[in-house]
């Protein structure tokens, strides 16, 4: 008989908040129980129960009540007191406990149904750190298709401060209504906003997805966008690798008017153009320049076609892409982007 080998360690922590039940609130640490036999007869195994993972309340107070398991019997995630007091169960298959649905407040519950959160990495410890590329380069370059692309077929996470922000205003809450203020009167956003903003959405997909790996698409756009990024980050941390996507002027007033037929974006107009390109030679192109001195930055030529240009992206990025998703086929998604194959029709 094949020796069957052993689950992968449970290495997830969970987050409960917002219960009708406030002892259901806090983290939920790995199980570490030793092995007995469950209500289905399956025999568990540190850190599982009936060959799901299985988490403890970890406030001090007890060890394993109440828990989060899995039910073979009722085919559901559940958390309950070892007394056999059900408040919360959701039904499913999930070999985790589900954190994009609303759980069900079961006959012992108290409504409302807690929000559950999982995490890749223990929330009581500092953040992994994460692994950090900048991408610049004039309007039209290609930094979001090329950072799109990464994303969709090498497991990168694109970060763009201009959707940071919008996510940011759609919060409403006070930090919201600052950005708000700067924006409505035509200036830019605080340096020391940008930053924390970035540090705080690589932080939560860290911890919630376990990603650590991301392209920051148009940053540092001026010396004092590096300036924040450095007080924040610590100055004496090594410099990120950024990409710098070099394309002539006259190939991106070409692209940027070819776009503008289907962009709908106000700014892709010749006059636009030209003054985004001033701009960007006059504040990008030094942060671009102490890159280079500094040996941090790899100049890609994007006039060339789009599957050369992903070639040379995919290469700068190797040494942190895994393995598997670097040698996977192209995804459908990403043959739309290199051109392959046709946009979708509406």
């Amino acid at each position: 008989m094949a020796e069957t080998s052993p689950p992968s360690p449970n290495h997830y922590f969970i987050e409960v908040s917002g219960a009708g039940i406030p002892e259901v609130d806090g983290l939920f640490v790995p199980s570490t129980a030793p092995p007995t036999k469950s209500e289905s007869g399956t025999v568990s195994t540190p850190g599982y129960w009936n060959g799901k993972m299985a988490w403890d309340r970890a406030d001090g107070k007890s060890e394993r009540s109440p828990a989060l398991s899995y039910s073979n019997s009722y085919h559901s995630w559940r958390i309950c007191r070892l007394d056999g007091h059900l408040a919360y169960d959701i039904t499913c298959e999930d070999d985790l406990p589900p954190t994009d649905r609303e759980w069900h407040v079961y006959k012992k519950g108290v409504a409302p149904a807690p929000r559950v959160v999982l995490h890749h990495f223990d929330p009581r410890l500092p953040c992994p750190e994460p692994n950090v590329v900048f991408v610049l380069g004039g309007p039209g370059a290609g930094k979001g298709t090329m950072c799109e692309l990464a994303e969709s077929q090498l497991g990168w996470t694109h970060l763009s401060t201009g959707d940071l922000l919008r996510s940011e205003l759609q919060k409403g809450d006070p930090n919201a209504a600052t950005i708000e203020e700067f924006v409505g009167a035509g200036k830019l956003v605080p340096n020391e906003i940008m930053v924390a903003l970035l540090k705080e959405a690589m932080e939560t997909i860290t911890r919630t997805t376990g990603k650590r790996n991301f392209l920051l698409d148009g940053f540092p756009r001026s010396q004092s966008n590096l300036e924040a990024w450095q007080e924040l980050f610590g100055s004496e941390i090594e410099l990120p690798k950024m990409l710098y996507f070099e394309c002539p002027y006259p190939v991106l007033e070409k692209r940027i008017l070819g776009r503008a037929k289907y962009s709908g974006r106000s700014d892709d107009n010749l006059a636009a153009i030209k003054l985004r390109f001033d701009t960007f030679k006059a504040e990008t192109l030094p942060i671009v320049e102490f890159f280079q001195s500094k040996a941090k930055c790899v100049e890609v030529d994007t006039s060339q076609d789009r599957q050369t240009v992903y070639d040379l992206v995919a290469r700068n990025l190797a040494e942190f892409t895994d393995d598997e998703l670097a040698a996977r086929p192209l995804t459908e998604r990403a043959e739309i982007l290199l051109g392959l194959r046709p946009y979708p029709k509406e």
